[in-house]
């Protein structure tokens, strides 16, 4: 029998929680601020963001081979990603090696509550593959006895010319929101920039089609925007937040993260858990009834 969202929330059944699943992305931004990105510094700065957010996050996410504490709930990523050094995910597949009985019960035993996968929505003509993979992703995590968190991220195609990303991520929901997640986790409409009582009715949409609770993620959002994107995401619906770079990208600046992951990120994530305790959803109000 699965967990419920209690296992990823904070007791009002809000959600804050901390993303540190990224790969090919993260290598490039240590880069890009003159920091070493081989493995051992990559796991380095994992462990150093997992230390001082995660006591203070309601969930954490993680990728396969690096730890972080039992509590609050751990999110495994299964997704495998398609992407070049410098560029963005463009496509996603189930990553196998992490779904057998034995992966899945090691990672049970280490504290995993919930697995995550990204998917790639795009107007490419793959997206039966991809509805169907989401689908299996949510049946394999229920059968395993753990969470499904499903992370639609709507981009457009090669040469699509009228790519809108409201739009876009509407479109996602409806396809995507019937595989029926445990959580589902969405782009923040219009990146959080523009008129707020838009960006609320795009999120009231959401919360209209979505059969299931809902989060926002943080990329593509700018940092100082983030704290006011979450509000305007929660009072449209959405229970809380998932997110990485947001929270974080601050400690990539330094040649010792500790001191300012333990300072202004940690404040920052306050923030926004305050922020999510005083307009979101609880996610047992989302339910269906």
């Amino acid at each position: 029998m699965s967990p419920t969202l209690d296992a990823l929330a904070y007791d009002d059944g809000t959600f804050a929680m901390v993303a540190m699943d990224q790969r090919e992305s993260l290598r490039t931004m240590l880069a890009e601020h003159g920091r070493p990105d081989d493995p051992t510094a990559i796991a380095a700065f994992k462990a150093a963001v997992a230390q001082h957010l995660a006591p203070l996050a309601s969930g954490f996410l993680i990728d396969a081979g690096y730890e972080a504490p039992a509590e609050p709930g751990l999110i495994l990523a299964v997704d495998q990603l398609t992407q070049e050094r410098g560029g963005p995910v463009t496509d996603t597949h189930l990553d196998r090696t992490q779904l057998d009985d034995k992966a899945l019960a090691a990672a049970k035993a280490r504290g995993v509550v919930a697995l995550k996968l990204l998917v790639i929505w795009k107007r490419d003509g793959h997206e039966a593959r991809r509805l169907e993979m989401a689908r299996e992703f949510v049946e394999l995590s229920r059968a395993a006895g753990l969470l499904s968190v499903l992370e639609p991220v709507a981009q457009a195609a090669p040469g699509e010319a009228d790519f809108e990303l409201d739009r876009a991520i509407v479109a996602a929901a409806e396809a995507l929101g019937p595989v029926g997640p445990d959580l589902y986790k969405a782009q923040v409409p219009s990146r959080g920039i523009g008129p707020a009582d838009a960006i609320v009715k795009t999120c009231e949409q959401l919360t209209g089609i979505l059969p299931v609770p809902w989060v926002v993620l943080s990329n593509g959002v700018a940092r100082d925007d983030f704290p006011l994107a979450v509000e305007l995401a929660c009072t449209g619906g959405a229970s809380g937040t998932l997110a990485g770079r947001a929270l974080w990208t601050p400690a990539l600046e330094t040649d010792d993260p500790a001191p300012v992951l333990a300072g202004r990120c940690r404040d920052r994530l306050a923030e926004i858990a305050a922020i999510v305790h005083r307009t979101a959803r609880p996610w047992h109000a989302a339910r269906p009834s």
